[in-house]
């Protein structure tokens, strides 16, 4: 079967909202429903109807500002050690997600087009000139765009989602090797090796990805999938502080990321090395490129167990014939029985108070606090601490402590900033907004929500999801 970026569009947004789409015609219906949607009834609909926000008592719809965009900075370095993400290296680029062990390491050689066709939005164009700026000078890759009648090595198709759905129906976005259009990957796809397993060159890729989701949706989708056509192929649970990881924590290339793109350039390497080849050398690639991480203590993490990814699995929905809530806790026990101490069993947790989040919010405030315990670094497990933050302010507030709420949202929203992730920060935003309200401060809330507004037109999307999110949110307090 052909490795393809098969998996929904799980990111963050999903996480703190509280379902996992199947396929990405329904994320959008994730992303309505926003915290409420675990506490509270709220419409969820293909369209919700726009009402007056929760500081407008005129009965018309708050009038919504400009979209805000993030000025983007390099990320920092990942604060861990050489000798662990050498074996993160190997791990990422020698083995499929399904476990299939792949010969030599693969990598475009000489410089690197990429075009974009389709029907493009403005802001793809905008965040992918940011995308590759960043590529160049924090992981040195040669890429640069290119007209889209001219050659290129990727090209990028923007797409409306439902044509994505058809050729893979589970599928957000995904990017295929020896094509360069969804209509050749259709026709071809008999004809020609589709496969990342057979690859041992890189010459020709196409990214599919959908043109009518959020301005955030589409970043993020253009983050992953041309980091993975340029380099790793694998996922790893393990790791905390990158996107090739299938918790989807993170949203944009990290500094972890592009540290392991920078190697996959580095010209100590190059297409068709063997496993052993690639290992003797990427040592001393590393602590080229990253001098500070050949001085840091090895930490290294076990590997993660089918059975615990299975779990976690069937508590994100992704197996029908698993209960989301018998999921989490099976992976929540598999975690103590391991005895981690790391972000996986904050994840475990993190799952199990979101399924238990509609019915005992005690109980489900029980275990984010729990997940809490195990994501003890400010930097290394910031945004995952920010989204666990997140649904522990909205229970505060569904349970009427708004000075709990309030603490809480402080940290999410300068780690929203952070990551980039506008979604998160518009949502915790208005949580605060709304813990204010509870606090008799309703001038600093509807100022909070105004500069909220912002942010929700990019990773929220059209005027009647940010106006489904504010009445959901509104219908916290109790």
């Amino acid at each position: 079967m052909s490795f393809q970026r098969k998996r929904a569009r799980q990111k963050q947004i999903v996480w703190l909202f509280g379902k996992t789409p199947k396929a990405h015609g329904v994320i959008r219906s994730a992303v309505l429903g926003g915290i409420c949607a675990a506490l509270v009834s709220c419409a969820t609909g293909p369209r919700a109807p726009e009402t007056a926000s929760r500081g407008d008592t005129s009965g018309s719809v708050t009038p919504l500002p400009r979209m805000n965009h993030f000025d983007s900075k390099p990320a920092a370095p990942p604060a861990r050690s050489n000798s662990d993400m050498a074996r993160d290296f190997l791990d990422l680029h020698f083995a499929l997600e399904g476990g299939r062990r792949l010969p030599v390491l693969t990598r475009f050689e000489g410089q690197i087009n990429i075009k974009v066709t389709g029907q493009p939005t403005e802001t793809l164009h905008k965040d992918l000139q940011v995308l590759l700026g960043r590529l160049q000078r924090e992981a040195g890759v040669p890429v640069r765009l290119v007209p889209n009648k001219t050659p290129a090595e990727i090209t990028i198709e923007a797409v409306p989602h439902v044509q994505i759905q058809r050729v893979l129906p589970q599928a957000a976005c995904f990017v295929v090797p020896n094509v360069s259009s969804l209509d050749e990957y259709r026709r071809k796809r008999n004809q020609i090796s589709t496969s990342w397993a057979d690859l041992r060159r890189r010459e020709r890729l196409a990214i599919f990805v959908p043109n009518d989701v959020s301005p955030q949706e589409l970043r993020d989708c253009l983050h992953e999938e041309l980091a993975q056509a340029l380099g790793p192929l694998n996922d790893l649970y393990r790791l905390p502080d990158s996107v090739f990881n299938d918790d989807n924590v993170n949203t944009v290339l990290t500094g972890f990321d592009m540290l392991m793109l920078r190697a996959t350039y580095a010209p100590e390497l190059r297409t068709g090395m063997t496993w052993d080849q690639v290992a003797a050398r990427v040592p001393a690639v590393l602590n080229r490129i990253n001098p500070a991480g050949a001085r840091r203590a090895s930490n290294p993490l076990a590997s993660t167990p089918p059975r615990w990814a299975a779990a976690i699995a069937g508590a994100l929905g992704s197996n029908k014939d698993d209960n989301p809530t018998v999921a989490a806790a099976r992976a929540t026990a598999i975690a103590r029985d391991l005895g981690w101490v790391d972000h996986r069993r904050a994840f475990s947790h993190f799952l199990l108070g979101r399924a238990k989040q509609p019915t005992d919010h005690r109980l489900a405030l029980a275990h984010f606090q729990t997940a809490e315990t195990y994501l003890p670094s400010p930097t290394l497990h910031a945004p995952l601490r920010a989204l666990v933050a997140a649904r522990i302010a909205a229970l505060h507030l569904r349970l009427g402590e708004p000075e709990q709420a309030l603490s809480r949202t402080e940290m999410a929203i300068a780690t929203a900033r952070a990551t980039e992730n506008a979604a998160l920060l518009a949502t915790v935003m208005l949580l605060r907004a709304e813990a204010l309200d509870q606090l008799n401060r309703p001038s600093e809330a509807n100022a909070l929500r105004r500069e909220s507004l912002g942010w929700a037109r990019y990773g929220l999307g059209p005027d009647w999801a940010i106006h489904a999110r504010e009445r959901g949110l509104a219908a916290l307090s109790p």
